[in-house]
């Protein structure tokens, strides 16, 4: 079968029910617009066990999610969603990009955390927005911003619980939002290495900055990430 949507490290398929889709985690690793990329075995299953993982402990704590279950190693049913073209990422300590842009130090800590948003753009290379050009391009209203961001915070709250209890750092993550067909807004996509920054208390990475900065070997590290957030 055909995917209906093929990214770079994931593609989703059509199933016999229209409202649900068969989200796969791929081995691929791409970094750098995609300047860097490999195969990486045993990838996509990490990724599935902690996306599902963390997936269903924010379910358990009142986050509505597209998650359906687990069908494989590297899959699950998912609800489809109408994706907005928006990246949200919560920023708990200064890192990436915002030390590249801006004169934060490396390792600062934010507090209270910065929620920054990108536009879900290959083309336009993920461009940062404000609430002004969100609501410009037609990608969300005031209201639906609004509930995004406190939204995202909330995950961002439960998340930090669930990694300090395994000894992990959450520097930062992405998310992405969508909705159902009633309106309801729902956390979509995935949470797992490839889209969150996980460090040890000692520092070291257990995420795809592995990969991008030659850091090791990225399937141990992603097999450690798996072990500590699925303990």
């Amino acid at each position: 079968m055909e995917p209906l949507y093929s990214g770079k490290a994931k593609s989703m398929y059509e199933t016999d029910d229209p409202s649900v889709l068969r989200m796969v985690f791929r081995d691929d690793v791409t970094a750098f617009d995609a300047e860097k990329v490999d195969r990486i075995e045993g990838k996509g299953r990490y990724n599935a066990e902690i996306c599902a993982s963390v997936f269903e402990y924010l379910e358990g704590n009142g986050v509505e999610t597209h998650f359906l279950e687990r069908t494989g190693d590297a899959e699950m049913l998912v609800e489809r969603l109408d994706i907005y073209a928006l990246e949200v990422i919560p920023r708990n300590i200064a890192t990436g990009s915002l030390v590249r842009k801006y004169p934060f130090e490396e390792g600062q800590e934010l507090d209270p955390p910065v929620v920054v948003m990108d536009l879900k753009s290959d083309e336009y290379g993920d461009p940062m927005l404000n609430d002004d050009i969100v609501r410009a391009l037609g990608i969300a209203g005031p209201g639906e911003l609004e509930e995004i961001r406190d939204e995202a915070l909330r995950v961002n709250n439960l998340l930090l619980e669930m990694v300090d209890e395994r000894g992990l750092l959450l520097p930062d993550f992405k998310l992405e939002f969508g909705k159902r067909t009633d309106g309801e807004i729902v956390l979509g996509d995935e949470v797992s290495p490839d889209t969150c920054r996980f460090w040890t208390e000692g520092g070291r990475s257990l995420d795809k900055d592995v990969f991008r900065f030659d850091r090791g070997d990225l399937a141990e590290a992603y097999a450690e990430a798996a072990e500590r957030i699925l303990a």
